[in-house]
């Protein structure tokens, strides 16, 4: 088997087959212990990269523009909120009016325990690890952007679909070209948090899924 070709088995079980298996078999219970898992497998893969070093996650640190990551937070503010007032009225801003302590603790908490563990996996595994089969250019985010989003097919929404393709389609293009890791991750944070603040975080709570089977 060639390099390309096991990469692409890789590639294909790693990002296809194992979300694809978490969906279709696991109870929503069991969703996030499985999560936890991927998680583990793919940081385990990423190690054992060839010519990945740990420390290249601070390169780029300082290569971000704050203007455009107001801009990027105000259309997550504008898109979020037109969002859950056309879908859910009832969700809106729910968490800030009535668990604001919960929305303080994911404010703390979501960076570090998803924005950045889910940023190491699907932009920094998929870019370091798989560059020679991936196709170039916005190609490359657009690929990305599709596995981002079959990721969270346990959820069996379109909304989440949706909300996480033009998302990872927007970290991976900043991961891409402007070469920095905590970039990707600021960018994933405040979108997440801004989310749940929003309160479309009732989509991507496991106890309201739903399966259409």
């Amino acid at each position: 088997m060639t390099v390309k070709n096991r990469l692409w088995l890789e590639f294909s079980l790693f990002y296809l087959l194992s979300p694809a298996l978490i969906a279709i078999f696991l109870p929503p219970r069991q969703m996030f212990p499985a999560l936890f898992a991927f998680t583990a497998l793919g940081l385990v893969l990423l190690a054992v990269t060839p010519r990945f070093h740990w420390a290249r996650l601070l390169d780029g640190a300082r290569n971000w523009n704050l203007r455009e990551f107001l801009g990027f937070t105000l259309i997550c503010i504008l898109g979020f909120s037109a969002l859950i007032y056309l879908l859910r009225p009832e969700a809106a801003f729910f968490l800030v009016a009535d668990r604001p302590q919960l929305l303080g603790m994911i404010w703390l908490f979501y960076p570090f325990l998803s924005a950045l563990p889910q940023e190491l996996l699907f932009r920094v595994l998929f870019f370091r690890r798989y560059r020679i089969i991936l196709p170039t250019g916005i190609g490359a985010d657009v690929l990305n952007a599709a596995v981002f989003s079959f990721a969270h097919l346990m959820y069996w929404s379109w909304v989440v679909a949706l909300i996480t393709f033009v998302g990872s389609f927007v970290f991976s293009h900043a991961y891409r070209t402007r070469g920095s890791f905590l970039y990707a991750v600021l960018l994933h944070a405040i979108a997440g948090n801004l989310l749940f603040t929003v309160g479309m975080g009732v989509y991507f709570y496991s106890g309201n899924v739903v399966r259409p089977f």
